[in-house]
Formats: structure tokens, sequence, C-alpha cells
């Protein structure tokens, strides 16, 4: 048996460590913005390249606030790509606004900045790119269009952890970015957890506010706020990660480039491109193939574990559906949801088991 991800191994390696951090939160009492949060933060920051980190309940307020801070709001637009993952749309629903969709780029699964201008009108606020799966969008190419138009840009680097290009973290490139500290992500908590760089002081201070019920002082609310705070054990938690994680990007990466190789030719698999280096964390180890539900059938039969992602793209979302997208607009994303497949990737797999899952693979189109 493969496992699609194995958090179980991962934790055993890091139970001496883990475990006495835990003890510390529970000892003091300390479970709500503890003093691990602000190390967390301090740490997580610098890792990105950012000046500051707010860490939150989850990615998706992580989102949510970060648009809120750089002012998206009723009657605006925000474009992002089309299949990403539900949360990413609906950061920009919950501040009122409009997710107006771009078709993604064939090769790298990320929005494609041929696409965006097209998609610019006097209500566009800010640009959402998704470094899907793990790989860095074109941020060269986006952060152009935005200045040329004078938008706002807000990372989503929910999956990105540690992606890197030219000297820059993804969380480093635009006004803000979201990150998720979900427990299957390359840096994951114990349960929900997200975090939001920035490198504006103006906008840390008003994230700040913003996680905790607009309130600067206890009882003294300024403006509406909410409550997202992330949880001092999960904090915690993933302070003692965070030190292992340049180590376990250069694992997965490593175990990308060993499944490429084996799987060159094999059928009617496209295997994922491998990007610049440093560039793909590979979050996740997307293929495609025309023969999706045989094979993937055929790999739970041997064992393997594979999941989806994402078999709807937003515009084919029920919860969309008064949006009246046009399907036809979004022909990458709309073909490719029914041919990727993400197989096992984790930090730990070990090329025994890559050998596994190639063998099956194999076995299938034989």
């Amino acid at each position: 048996m493969i496992p699609f991800v194995d958090l179980q191994s991962q934790y055993k390696a890091l139970k001496k460590e883990i475990d006495p951090a835990v003890e510390a939160v529970m000892t003091q009492c300390n479970f709500i913005l503890g003093q691990p949060v602000a190390e967390f933060e301090k740490a997580f920051a610098a890792f990105c390249g950012a000046k500051y980190c707010v860490a939150v309940a989850s990615g998706t307020d992580a989102m949510f606030l970060a648009l809120k801070a750089v002012g998206v709001g009723p009657g605006d637009e925000v474009i992002t790509v089309a299949n990403t993952f539900v949360a990413t749309t609906l950061a920009v629903t919950y501040n009122g606004a409009k997710p107006v969709l771009v078709d993604h780029d064939a090769k790298s699964y990320n929005l494609d900045p041929k696409l965006i201008e097209k998609k610019i009108t006097k209500k566009t606020k800010a640009i959402v790119p998704v470094h899907l799966y793990g790989q860095l969008a074109d941020m060269d190419a986006i952060l152009g269009i935005a200045k040329k138009h004078g938008l706002t840009v807000v990372e989503d680097a929910c999956q990105a952890h540690g992606a890197e290009r030219g000297g820059k973290r993804a969380g480093s490139f635009g006004a803000a970015a979201g990150f998720s500290f979900y427990p299957g992500k390359n840096l994951g908590a114990y349960g929900d957890g997200g975090g939001i760089t920035t490198n504006d002081e103006a906008l840390y201070n008003q994230l700040v506010l913003l996680r905790g019920y607009g309130s600067p002082k206890k009882y003294h609310h300024e403006f509406i706020g909410y409550n997202s705070r992330l949880d001092t054990m999960q904090a915690a938690i993933l302070k003692v990660k965070l030190a292992y994680l340049d180590g376990w990007n250069q694992a997965r990466a490593k175990a990308a480039g060993l499944y490429n190789q084996k799987l060159k030719g094999v059928g009617d698999l496209v295997c994922p491109d491998l990007g610049d280096p440093k560039s793909h964390i590979f979050h996740l180890y997307v293929v495609r193939t025309q023969q999706r539900e045989a094979l993937m059938k055929h790999l739970g039969e041997r064992g393997v574990g594979v999941g989806i992602h994402y078999p709807i793209p937003i515009f084919r979302l029920g919860a969309y559906q008064d949006q009246n997208y046009d399907p036809a607009e979004f022909p990458n994303a709309d073909l490719f949801k029914d041919q990727i497949l993400s197989l096992p990737m984790f930090p730990e797999i070990t090329e025994a088991q890559i050998n596994e899952v190639v063998g099956a693979v194999k076995d299938f189109f034989k």
C-alpha cells in the first residue's frame, strides 16, 4: 500500500521535538496568541523573505483578510485562474467582489498572463495568481500587467511554501500573500491554520486588527473585525516543522525528478514540467492521461493512493452558476479537468515506493 500522503512518517520522525513543544503550550495554558505564535510569525516571514507575517485560522481566511486589507470590496472585480480550489474565489466572494476567471497555461497549470489584459475593466481591483500545485506563477509578467493598470497583486501561495525564483520566494512578490497550513500542505499544522505575508507595515497593522475583532486594545473595537487567529499549539508545531521545510521541498523535487524519468514515454501520460530550479516545490505531482478513470481504478486496486486536484473548475461549480461564466473561455481548464491525476507525493516517499507506483502505471498501459 502506497499512501497518497504519509503524515504518520513525518510525525514519527519529529515526535521528540513536537511532543515537548505541545506539552509546553499545555503547561503554560496560553492557548490563544501565545508567544509561539509571534515566534512562528517572525520565522515564517523571514523564510518567505517578507517583513511581516500575520498568522490566522485558515488559508481561506488568509486570502479573505488579505483581499479585504488591500481594499477589495462590493462592486470590485478580481482576476484569478479558473482551475483553482474554491477557497481562492470564496475569498473574493466573501468581500462582495466578483471573481473574473482566466484560463490556465497548458504547461504550468497556472494563470496565463497573456489572457489577463482582455479581462481588465474599470471595476478591476486586483489580480490573484495561484501558485498551483506548488509551482510559482509567472510573477514578472503578472506584476508588469498590474503595474501598467494600477492593480494590486495578492498571491494565493497556499500550496507554495518555499517556491523560489530569482532569489525571491512565494509570499514576497505581491502586496500580500495568503498561505494555508492545512495538515497535508508542505508546511502543515495538526489542524487548520493560515498566514498572510506582506512587506507593507500599514497593511500588517491593519491585518493584525482584522484578525482580532478590529481591536487594538481589549474591548476597544475601532472597526468591524473578525475572529481568525492561529492557536498557540499549532504555531508551536509549525515552528518545529519550519526548520525542515527546505529539506522536505528538496526531497519532493527529487521524487518528482524520479517520477518524470521513470514515467517518460509511458502510454499517453503527460508528466509535469519540472520548472526552473526551486520554482516548483511539488505540493502535488500531477500527470495527465485520457484514460484517467480507468488508470485511477487500476491504481486503487494495486493499493496506490491517488487524487484529483481539481475535478470541477470554478466555472462549473454550482456555487458560481449565477455568474454565467462561458466554459468556452477556458478550454484548457475544461479539457484538463477530465485528465489530471495526482500521484503519491510526500517528502518521505522512497525510490522503492516510487518504483512500485511506476510499475503499477506501466502495467496499466501494457
